[in-house]
């Protein structure tokens, strides 16, 4: 599509929009309230531009609030919701721990590592099924936090992905679809002790004498999405064989193209400067012990500052749940990530690889790939905060109605968290807003039901994470774009089919069943994976 023919009909929809919206509070907790989220994913999709569409977006919901005039409404983007989301705390940790990582992936890649790590790889990943399979236990294996995980595998493993020509969306989907599913149903990890400091606040709020660690053990067996998503990307991966979208990129892979030729990675690594001189030394430690010490750094750290936290509120029991549960994982990742890339110049300079000058510029050049990434989520963001002043979430969370059958709460209270999730692009804000909700709606309408309680809060956590998958404006699935060095919208288009796959699976095999006749979770995990297994079998197609 042409540019001209793309502002005509931005401009068109801004029009339309202006026309007929109402202004201010009439705007808000109403259907008026999802359409900045709908017309900005809609017109990524549309347009595969995602800053223009994210932009879009941000300037017609603040156009709402400021009673419908649109140059207050432009303004607003910049003044109000960029500014406040770049003086955020934990959004500025975020990006440094982006730029950081970025700048130590530049001195990696050009003092050799990163190829070093591919040389040494090959005896594990020597086909494109098996680089993929490495790509998940990757995944798997570094499960107490998503942000480090994304940004971890990705980086790591697209070099040996490229090697095998596995295209970078599949990489993406591999990355993006193993973080968060691991991380919410492992027993240690940030998301964990955020869910249970949740839940317990809700217990306590209700007088129940619940222990919120227990509801938490007790929700896994119906985490049906978490857990239906690992094992498809694992048969996936295993088997060679795609569907939708996703066959088409793979296979276009295959004949040598990466990325479509209409593509615009979040972050490009190849066009920067950073590839090897001739005569540089592969070596595999150069990058493997700048990435062992951020993940080594990561959970060190998670571990101090939790019992830290706990000792300070006057705690007796340190518990590793309660200890990385009471944990900043935000401050952790800056060390993390300033500790991986002093080592990777230490490296790089101490073996004369790099000289520091040489050294100091790659790592200027991993800074500005991640330039587009930085602009992306500084929009979603945003949208996301416009979305909360229009109290979207609380729209979307009343619209399901009072009048739900108790045995359906869980499967109705899944697909509001997609909802609130893909609108709002946040999965922990998701649960924040459901949690305090749902569980005292759940103990009175069930009679303090426990596999009822049980199955809510893992509805609310799969939910958030399926939502957070679908999403164009989520920050974990921008960071896949990026730390894989794919196009965003690419990204989005090729994972979505199997994030319905899993939440397909979920309602009808897991939650529906469950509700209606009382089968065992166990049970009906079994089930949905053969059902996985005979959609890898019949309906997936091979890539070669």
């Amino acid at each position: 599509m042409s540019s001209w023919l793309k502002a005509v009909l931005v401009v068109g929809c801004v029009g339309t929009f202006l026309l007929f919206a109402p202004a201010g509070e009439e705007a808000t907790r109403s259907w008026w309230s999802l359409l900045p989220p709908l017309v900005a994913i809609s017109l990524a999709l549309a347009f595969r531009d995602v800053v223009l569409s994210l932009f879009v977006g941000v300037w017609l919901g603040a156009t709402l609030l400021a009673d419908g005039n649109a140059a207050a409404g432009f303004l607003r983007v910049i003044d109000t919701y960029a500014r406040d989301a770049l003086t955020d705390p934990d959004k500025m940790s975020i990006i440094l721990f982006s730029i950081l990582l970025g700048g130590m992936v530049g001195v990696m890649s050009r003092s050799g590592g990163t190829h070093g790590v591919v040389k040494a790889l090959e005896p594990f990943a020597t086909t494109p099924r098996r680089a993929q399979v490495v790509t998940w236990m990757m995944g798997v294996a570094i499960f107490f936090d998503d942000y480090s995980n994304t940004l971890i595998v990705g980086n790591t493993m697209r070099p040996v992905t490229d090697r095998h020509h596995v295209s970078r969306e599949k990489l993406a989907y591999l990355v993006d679809s193993t973080a968060a599913p691991v991380a919410c149903v492992a027993l240690v990890s940030t998301w964990i002790g955020y869910q249970v400091s949740l839940v317990g606040d809700a217990l306590e709020k209700t007088g129940s004498d619940l222990n919120p660690f227990g509801v938490f053990l007790a929700s896994i067996p119906f985490a049906f999405y978490p857990i239906f998503g690992l094992v498809i990307t694992f048969a996936v991966a295993v088997s060679g064989r795609d569907w939708g979208p996703m066959l088409v990129a793979e296979r276009r892979a295959r004949a040598g193209e990466l990325v479509s030729a209409t593509s615009q990675p979040l972050a490009d690594y190849e066009s920067t400067g950073l590839a090897p001189d001739d005569d540089t030394p592969r070596r595999w430690w150069n990058a493997a012990v700048p990435v062992i010490l951020v993940v080594g750094t990561t959970f060190v750290g998670l571990y101090v500052t939790g019992r830290k936290s706990l000792a300070a509120d006057g705690a007796t029991s340190f518990s590793l749940s309660r200890i990385i549960g009471a944990s900043d994982p935000f401050t952790v990742l800056l060390w993390a990530s300033l500790i991986g890339l002093t080592a990777a110049i230490v490296l790089a300079v101490g073996q004369r690889a790099l000289t520091m000058r040489d050294s100091l510029e790659a790592m200027v050049n991993g800074f500005k790939s991640m330039l587009m990434a930085f602009v992306v989520l500084t929009l979603a963001w945003s949208l996301g905060q416009v979305c909360s002043d229009l109290a979207t979430a609380a729209f979307l969370k009343g619209a399901v109605g009072p009048h739900v059958p108790v045995g359906l709460l869980p499967a109705s209270i899944f697909l509001v968290a997609a909802a609130v999730s893909f609108a709002t692009g946040t999965s922990w804000g998701t649960m924040a807003i459901l949690t305090p909700l749902a569980v005292p709606l759940v103990l009175d309408a069930s009679g303090g039901d426990t596999l009822v309680l049980a199955a809510t809060v893992s509805a609310i956590l799969g939910g958030a994470v399926f939502g957070d998958h679908c999403s164009p404006i989520s920050d974990t699935t921008i960071l896949s774009s990026m730390a894989s060095s794919c196009d965003h919208v690419d990204h989005v288009r090729t994972q979505l089919p199997y994030a319905l796959l899993g939440a397909g699976l979920s309602i009808v095999i897991g939650y529906l069943p469950e509700a209606v006749a009382g089968i065992s979770p166990w049970l009906l995990l079994a089930v949905g994976f053969a059902a996985i297994a005979g959609w890898s079998r019949f309906i997936a197609k091979p890539v070669e």
